[in-house]
């Protein structure tokens, strides 16, 4: 049994040069670290693909990956989750991850289903920008991180990012979705 996704061979990351499985979702994974890198202007040593991430709610615990973090001028500034259908509901769960994945906010949250994009301030949650081209250059985004403060995320606040982020990832799961990881 090959799990949730059909598997339609193998590829090779365009980012790290590793054998994955072929999947749809993948491709577009792999397309958006092409915009990334031929389009956007990132290096490859910005982007970090793959990013597990250990969420505990209560007794609960598992984990799930974030698909990408870009960090420039040692600071993690961006983060981009993938997902098909409706992005307006990967937004809470993506704002939750910017909060995890280090011990401040992440300034900039996009979220995809590969097709279309939404930018979002990490602090507000808003909607700054809308579409795949809108995704900040690594210019733009070198100049957004400049005026942020990189505020520390609380304890208090992690742990309830992280039961958010367990609901809306793992409780709702398909039972053979094998890219969850429960502990």
């Amino acid at each position: 049994m090959n799990g949730h996704h059909l598997i339609l061979g193998e590829r090779v990351d365009f980012l790290t040069g590793t054998v994955l499985n072929d999947t749809h979702d993948e491709r577009y994974r792999q397309a958006l670290a092409r915009l990334l890198v031929e389009q956007k202007g990132y290096l490859k040593s910005d982007i970090t693909p793959r990013i597990p991430l250990t969420l505990e709610a209560g007794e609960n615990r598992a984990r799930i990956t974030i698909d990408f973090k870009v960090t420039l001028k040692e600071k993690d500034a961006m983060v981009i989750r993938y997902g098909p259908g409706s992005l307006v509901t990967r937004r809470r769960p993506a704002l939750a991850a910017s909060r995890l994945l280090a011990p401040y906010q992440i300034p900039v949250v996009v979220v995809t289903n590969g097709q279309d994009a939404e930018i979002l301030s990490g602090k507000s949650g808003e909607v700054t920008a809308q579409g795949l081209d809108s995704i900040p250059d690594r210019e733009a985004l070198i100049q957004w991180i400049a005026g942020h403060d990189f505020e520390p995320i609380s304890f208090h606040r992690t742990r309830m990012e992280q039961r958010i982020l367990y609901v809306y990832e793992v409780d709702g799961s398909c039972p053979c979705d094998d890219t969850i990881c429960r502990l």
